[in-house]
Formats: structure tokens, C-alpha cells, sequence
């Protein structure tokens, strides 16, 4: 299958053709297009020659029309931009009669009394009339707000803006938070540009809708988006349960610098090896990392409610548990290393210790199902 994207290194052009690669070598099977590694794509952008274009016009099997102006200098550019290039898009497709299904990036805004609302709707009723003449299949898509990487900030989207801003430490501008956003993430664009091209839209007949949206109000995105740069000192992660929280905070790490993909975290080191907190959770634990020296125990302390699990994932020893009710209880022993990764339990009422029996660090990843708390550290020392 061929198929032909304009406006290529566009927001969602550069997002739908890398995920059409992807399932071309086979690295996203769970599309539902049909002899995937014969996908070709052709790329189109600004920088194409009309020469190009016509001959990708001349064989494609689908197009996705992604090409437009959202801010041009002069008002009559929007028409320019977005009618005139469909205009010249569907004539090169009438020129070779290839009546392939053609999609076309819309707005919300194409419903609005403005240059730019009017240049999409009159790139609509193109795509109508060229649909009525020719018999091609079109769709049309009236996108909303969208948001995820790769979006250019201080554009045409205040959740690109917001996202790079405040992962700078650059200053933002909220003129109301009350206000409620539209918006829809580019996966779900994508998930639903894919399912297109192989008769899987979503329709109300007239025009093709991404099934996936969210309402956020803009004071919320702010908040989430501002929590997300305090994990850094909270070690705290977001509620990933949350699809929007979700896909917002994939978007926000996007923007990072990239001198900044990196934070410290604070390492507690003695004699014995050292212990760093990794992860915390308002609802999920906490995750750390121990490094026990050769020869070395730590532990030997128990809990009434906390509980932890874990994981050697380098060097070799032992965990010992002992029911606290009994000083003369048998000792239980798990002989552990990271040449076999295995989860050990570690149960309320059993004082415990972990041994390290090598000549080098052993290093345990423990999971706790709470976080620490000095003030009740749930923690009674009690040798094994």
C-alpha cells in the first residue's frame, strides 16, 4: 500500500509517519493492516518539489492530507494555505483519476466566522464536491485541541506552551483556569488515522471524529503539569491510572531539556553499604535501592503493617525471616542472587536480615507498601 502524507514533519505528520514505519517493520502488529511490510510512504512538506507531488499523486492508494497554515502572517494565507493547497492536491489526483480515499485535517474552528475557520470549511466543502464528482472516499476529521510530543509550543497550543515552559523553568501566562479545554492526545489521533486507512473510522456520516477525548479545565493542566516538575524533589509519579494524567505527563517529560533528562537523589552510605530512595507513591508505596557491602548483614528488624518485596538484582546472599512470636523459631533462609531475579515476600510479624555472601556489592531493589515516615517508622530491631 502507498500512502501519501502532506504536511510530513507537521505535528501529527511526523507522529502518524513514524507509527506507519513501525508497523511497516513490524514493530506495531496490532493494527489491523493488511501486508504491512509492503507499505510505502510518501512524505510531502514544504519543502517537496511539485514534481513530487505529482507523482506521488499519480500511484497512491491513500491520502492523508495534513498539510495547512495556522498562523501565517497575512490573513489571506489561511485560504491560500489551506483551500489552495487541497485545491491543488485533489486536481493532481483528478489529473491520473486516482480515486483513492483522501483524509483531511480539519478544525473545531471550521464551525467559527474567521479566516482561519473559514479557509478549513471551504476546504470541507472541497473535499465534498471532489467526493460527489469523483466518487472518492473522503474523510473529514474536525480535530480539537491536541497535545503530545513533537507538538511545536508557543504555536498553537497552550499545552505545548505550558509543557516546554515549565519543564525550562520558563514563566507562563493563565488568563482563566476556569476555562475548559477540548483536546485529544496524538496516539488516539493516530490509533484513529490508521484505523481509517483500512475502513475502521469513527463516523457520524459527514464528518469522522476521534472517539478519545478529554475535558480539562486550564487551571487543572497547570497543576498537574507544576506537580510533574516537583516529583523531582518529592520523588513522588503521577497518577498513571489516570489516562489524561497519563498522557499529559508523557507529553510533559517530551519537553525536557536535554541536558536535563537526569535528577540526584539523595544516597544514605555508612560502613555497610548504602540505601537511596528511588519512588514514592500517595497510594502505591515506595521503591529503593540497597547496596550491601561484601559480607555484610542489615536488617534484623521487623513490622507490624509494612511490608516490603525483594529483588536481588546483582550479587549473591541470603534473606533470613523468623516469626517474632517465638525466639526459638525455626530460621527460615532464601538463598538469592541475580543470576536467577526472583521476588522475595517479606511479611508483617517476621524480623529479617539480608546477608551478603559474596566478594562483591549486592544490590536489592525492595518495594514497601508505604512510605517512610520518621515519625512512625513501623520498624522494631530484633535479631533473627
Amino acid at each position: 500500500m502507498k500512502i501519501l502524507v502532506t504536511g510530513a514533519r507537521g505535528f501529527v505528520g511526523r507522529n502518524l509517519v513514524s507509527q506507519l514505519r513501525n508497523i511497516r517493520d513490524g514493530k506495531a502488529r496490532w493494527y489491523n493492516v493488511p501486508d504491512p511490510q509492503k507499505i510505502i510512504v510518501y512524505e510531502y512538506d514544504l519543502d517537496s518539489t511539485p514534481e513530487e507531488l505529482d507523482r506521488y499523486c499519480s500511484d497512491a492508494d491513500f491520502v492523508y492530507n495534513l498539510a495547512g497554515v495556522n498562523r501565517p502572517e497575512n490573513p489571506e494565507d489561511f485560504m491560500k494555505g489551506n483551500f489552495g493547497f487541497a485545491s491543488t492536491l485533489l486536481d493532481m489526483l483528478k489529473k491520473y483519476r486516482n480515486t483513492c480515499p483522501v483524509m483531511i485535517s480539519s478544525s473545531i474552528q471550521a464551525a467559527l466566522d474567521n479566516p482561519y475557520g473559514e479557509s478549513k470549511r471551504a476546504g470541507e466543502e472541497l473535499m465534498f464536491r471532489y467526493s460527489e464528482e469523483t466518487g472518492a472516499k473522503v474523510l473529514v476529521y474536525r480535530f480539537s485541541n491536541l497535545f503530545g510530543k513533537w507538538c511545536r509550543p508557543n504555536y498553537n497550543s497552550v499545552v505545548a506552551t505550558f509543557c516546554n515552559n515549565i519543564a525550562k523553568g520558563l514563566p507562563i501566562k493563565v488568563n482563566d483556569p476556569e476555562v475548559t479545554l477540548n483536546l485529544e492526545y496524538i496516539d488516539d489521533v493516530v490509533d484513529e488515522l490508521i484505523g481509517a486507512l483500512v475502513g475502521e473510522e469513527h463516523t457520524d456520516g459527514r464528518y469522522c471524529h476521534v472517539p478519545v477525548h478529554h475535558s480539562v479545565k486550564l487551571g487543572h493542566i497547570v497543576e498537574l503539569l507544576e506537580g510533574f516538575k516537583r516529583t523531582r524533589e518529592t520523588l513522588g509519579v503521577p497518577d498513571v491510572g489516570d489516562a489524561f494524567t497519563r498522557k499529559l505527563h508523557a507529553t510533559y517529560l517530551s519537553y525536557l531539556p536535554e541536558d536535563g533528562f537526569s535528577y540526584p537523589v539523595t544516597t544514605h552510605s555508612d560502613e555497610r553499604g548504602s540505601f537511596t530512595e528511588l519512588i514514592r507513591t500517595a497510594d502505591c508505596g515506595q521503591v529503593s535501592v540497597n547496596i550491601t557491602k561484601p559480607h555484610v548483614t542489615k536488617g534484623n528488624h521487623w513490622h507490624h503493617t509494612k511490608n516490603e518485596k525483594f529483588i536481588v538484582v546483582s550479587g549473591r546472599g541470603v534473606i533470613r525471616f523468623r516469626d517474632v512470636r517465638d525466639p526459638h523459631a525455626q530460621v527460615i533462609e532464601y538463598q538469592v542472587s541475580g543470576d536467577k531475579i526472583e521476588v522475595i515476600d517479606v511479611p508483617a510479624g517476621y524480623t529479617h536480615n539480608f546477608e551478603n555472601l559474596g566478594d562483591t556489592d549486592m544490590v536489592t531493589i525492595i518495594w514497601c507498601n508505604e512510605c517512610f515516615d520518621p515519625d512512625r517508622p513501623d520498624t522494631y530491631f530484633e535479631q533473627v
